[in-house]
């Protein structure tokens, strides 16, 4: 892979845009992925970095590492307590409008590695803003059900950063993010890789904005909306 591309960078943060399908750091529960936003970007900029927050391997953009310890504490805990701005973009299946769901998620466990976690947990509070940006209906039937296919490009806004959130409170509203492969439908899935060769989660992190943890200014990170993304909307 290619050198990672640098959104912003100070003496005591680097932000970056990761690809889709990378992993934020090594895991043994993905023994396939050879490659790690974290260990490429120390090897990028010669020194060690601490990733500041999390995204999904399939999800793409936004990523915020800091550059010593004190500044990674002082991320986290903004990030904790829902003083950063978060905004993404994705495609789901149908036409959705604006809204908020505020619908709470139990947390999804995997069976190895959370097999001494408490599986009775109760369900943690999730909200996400959603606005819908633009709307396509394509003459193919996807299904069994309708002669066309519909989709929607959203603006999506968490509140909250539960694990999988966005793509899971999609699915809640049967409006599934297209290419996700846990909570999407597999139809459409299977559309979007054979008619616009996309062969991704069609999820991306586009934006944050926080107070710098040092000088008190206000960062905002922005990306523009991916191509693969806009594809269908072409």
């Amino acid at each position: 892979m290619s050198e990672l591309s640098v959104l912003y960078e100070d003496d005591s943060l680097i932000a970056i845009d990761k690809p889709s399908g990378l992993l934020v750091h090594r895991s043994w529960l993905a023994k396939d992925a050879k490659e790690f936003a974290l260990q490429m970007l120390r090897d990028q900029i010669g020194q060690h970095v601490f990733p500041a927050h999390r995204l999904d391997r399939p999800t793409s953009g936004v990523l915020l590492f800091a550059k010593d310890a004190d500044t990674a504490r002082a991320l986290t805990t903004a990030f904790t307590e829902r003083q950063v701005e978060k905004r993404y973009h994705a495609v789901v299946r149908g036409y959705l409008g604006d809204g908020f769901l505020d619908y709470p998620l139990r947390e999804e466990l995997d069976k190895i590695a959370d097999k001494q976690a408490n599986q009775d947990k109760e369900a943690q509070p999730a909200q996400t803003h959603y606005r819908c940006l633009q709307q396509i209906e394509l003459p193919y039937a996807v299904g069994k059900r309708h002669p066309t296919s519909r989709y929607s490009l959203m603006e999506l806004r968490p509140v909250t950063g539960r694990k999988h959130q966005l793509r899971r409170h999609m699915s809640h509203l049967r409006h599934p993010i297209i290419g996700d492969s846990h909570h999407g439908d597999g139809r459409h899935n299977r559309f979007f890789r054979e008619h616009f060769d996309c062969q991704r989660l069609l999820l991306a992190a586009t934006y944050l904005a926080f107070q710098h943890p040092h000088s008190g200014q206000r960062v905002e990170v922005q990306l523009p909306i991916p191509e693969p993304l806009l594809r269908a909307f072409a």
